[in-house]
């Protein structure tokens, strides 16, 4: 009950959702505060995946 205060989750909001849903949020909320060592270029997803211009 404590990490899901640490999230802002009421008793309510816990009723309507899964333990996953539950276990995705803290895993995102450790997720904000990582380091990664490499950040992709803007349009980097759409060329890795093939796609052309879509726009």
């Amino acid at each position: 009950m404590l990490r899901c205060a640490e999230l802002g989750l009421s008793d309510s909001a816990l009723a309507g959702m899964s333990m996953g849903m539950v276990y995705d949020m803290l895993t995102e909320q450790l997720n904000d505060s990582g380091k990664y060592a490499l950040k992709p270029a803007p349009g980097s997803m759409r060329q890795f995946f093939g796609g052309g211009n879509l726009g």
